[in-house]
C-alpha cells in the first residue's frame, strides 16, 4: 500500500458534532499480551489495537514460540502462555520502533533463562535501555553489546538462578519499573524493586499494576519508593477487554475548544485507568463541559478559541504535551508545560520538535529545561516536519483545522498507533 509523502489538512468552519471510535489503547494492548504470554492457558483479548507497534509485539511473541491467533476484524487476539516459561530457548526478537515491546520483553527473557538476540529499527537503537540492562546485569544477566553500551542491539543471556532484589533508575521512563514488575512472577521467589531517579509518569506504572492484579497477581509498593511482588506469583489467563485508547481519543477531544461544538468518543469514561483522562479536566479549564453518558464522554464548548492560557505540570499524563502545544497558540495567554524533560528521550526530542515547528509557523516559544513556553499568536501555513513521530503528525494536524495550508510529512509515522487518524480527518472535514 501506498503512503504518501505528505498529508495537506483541511480546514473545518466548526461547530462540530462528532460521536466516534478510536482504536484499543497501546499501553494497555502490549501490557495484556506480556502478561497472557506469562500466564498458564490461554487468554482472549477483545479491542485489541493493531499498529505498527502492537504487530511488532505479536511478531516477538510468535518467534518466542508462543501460540498466537489474529483475528484483525474482530480485534481480536488469543495467546497460549506456559506459566512463565519461554518456549524457545534461543531466538532472535526484532521490536521496531516499540518502546514497549522494546522495554517489556528485555526484562521478560532477563529474567528466564535462555538467550536471546534482539534488535531494533534506527529510532529505537537511538533511546535509552541502559537503566534496565544495568538492572538487569546488576542481578547476574548477561548482556553482551554489539554496538554502544546501553543501546539495541544487544543479546541476552538470562538466568533464572538470579537475585531476587533489584533497583532500577526509571529518570528516563517508567517502562523500565513496568517491565520489571510485569516479569516478575517468572521469578517463584518473587521480586522486590526500588526505585532511583525521578517519579514522572507514574500513571503508567498504575495501569501496569492495576493490569497484574487483574490477570491475578497482587503488588504492594511503599512510601518509599519499592515495589514487590511475593513469592509464587502467577498469571491466571483472562477474557480481557482493551480500553479505547485515550491519547488517541485526546485529538478529537481538544476539537471542541479549538472548533466549538461537541465532542463524543465512544466507550471513553471517566474511571478509565488511562492517565491520560486528565486531559479532560484541562480542557474544563480552557471552558469545555465534559459529561460521561452512557456511550461514552462528551467535550462541549459553545465559544471555540477563547481560552486563556495555562501553567501546568503535565508530568502524569505527558503524551497530551502537542495536544496542548497545538492548543496554546489560539488562547488569550501564554501557556507553559512544565516537568516534562523526559519526553526529549521518546519518538524525537519533543520539546525541540515543538518549538521548531512552531516557530516555523511564526509562534514565538522557548524551551525550557524541563518543558515548553508557548506565546499566543496567528500560526501561519506550513509543511510540518514530524520526525518520524506519530504525535507530532497528529497533535499538528489539529493546527491545520484552523489555518489554511498547513501540510503533514510523513503522515506514515502514525502507523505506529493509529493507522486510521488521517482517514477520519478526512471524513470530518468531508473530503470522502
Amino acid at each position: 500500500m501506498h503512503t504518501p509523502s505528505s498529508y495537506q489538512v483541511s480546514t473545518i468552519p466548526g461547530p462540530i458534532s462528532l460521536s466516534l471510535s478510536v482504536p484499543g489503547s497501546k499501553s494497555i494492548t502490549n501490557r495484556a499480551l506480556l502478561m497472557s504470554a506469562l500466564a498458564d492457558g490461554t487468554s482472549t483479548l477483545y479491542g485489541t489495537l493493531f499498529s505498527e507497534d502492537s504487530r511488532y509485539f505479536l511478531l516477538c511473541l510468535q518467534e518466542l514460540g508462543f501460540p498466537v491467533s489474529i483475528n484483525e476484524e474482530k480485534k481480536q487476539v488469543t495467546v497460549t502462555g506456559f506459566g512463565g516459561r519461554i518456549p524457545k530457548k534461543e531466538a532472535t526478537i526484532y521490536v521496531g520502533s516499540a518502546g514497549t515491546a522494546a522495554r517489556f520483553l528485555t526484562a521478560m527473557l532477563g529474567l528466564s533463562d535462555g538467550i536471546y538476540h534482539l534488535d531494533a529499527s534506527e529510532q529505537m537503537r537511538k533511546r535509552p535501555m541502559k537503566p534496565l540492562l544495568d538492572s538487569l546485569i546488576s542481578i547476574g544477566v548477561q548482556v553482551d553489546y554489539e554496538g554502544a553500551e546501553g543501546f539495541f542491539p544487544f543479546t541476552i543471556t538470562g538466568t533464572s538462578r538470579t537475585k531476587n532484589t533489584i533497583t532500577v533508575d526509571i529518570g528516563n521512563s517508567s517502562q523500565f519499573l513496568s517491565a520489571l514488575l510485569m516479569s516478575a512472577p517468572i521469578k517463584p521467589e518473587g521480586l522486590s524493586i526500588t526505585l532511583t531517579g525521578m517519579t514522572h509518569a507514574l500513571s503508567y506504572v498504575n495501569i501496569t499494576t492495576r493490569m497484574m492484579e487483574q490477570f491475578g497477581c497482587r503488588v504492594s509498593s511503599s512510601e518509599e519508593g519499592s515495589y514487590q511482588v511475593p513469592a509464587g506469583s502467577s498469571y491466571q489467563p483472562q477474557h480481557y477487554q482493551v480500553e479505547p485508547d485515550l491519547s488517541a481519543a485526546c485529538y478529537f477531544y481538544a476539537m471542541a475548544p479549538l472548533l466549538g461544538g461537541n465532542v463524543c468518543v465512544n466507550h471513553v469514561h471517566f474511571d478509565s485507568m488511562q492517565g491520560d483522562i486528565q486531559f479532560l479536566r484541562l480542557l474544563e479549564r480552557l471552558g469545555c463541559s465534559c459529561v460521561d453518558g452512557p456511550d461514552g464522554i462528551t467535550v462541549s464548548c459553545a465559544s471555540p478559541r477563547s481560552y486563556q492560557g495555562v501553567e501546568i505540570d503535565l508530568s502524569s499524563f505527558s503524551d497530551q504535551t502537542m495536544t496542548l502545544a497545538a492548543l496554546a497558540p489560539f488562547a488569550s495567554s501564554p501557556t507553559t508545560i512544565n516537568h516534562i524533560a523526559h519526553i526529549r528521550l521518546q519518538e524525537s526530542d519533543r520539546i525541540h520538535a515543538i518549538a521548531t515547528e512552531l516557530s516555523r509557523m511564526g509562534i514565538r516559544c522557548e524551551e525550557l529545561p524541563d518543558g515548553i513556553y508557548i506565546e499566543p499568536g496567528i500560526p501561519k501555513a506550513a509543511s510540518v516536519e514530524t520526525y518520524d513521530d506519530h504525535r507530532m503528525a497528529m497533535s499538528f494536524a489539529l493546527i491545520g483545522l484552523v489555518v489554511p495550508g498547513v501540510k503533514i510529512l510523513n503522515p506514515g509515522c502514525c502507523k505506529k498507533t493509529f493507522e486510521s487518524y488521517f482517514e477520519i480527518l478526512d471524513q470530518i472535514s468531508g473530503r470522502v
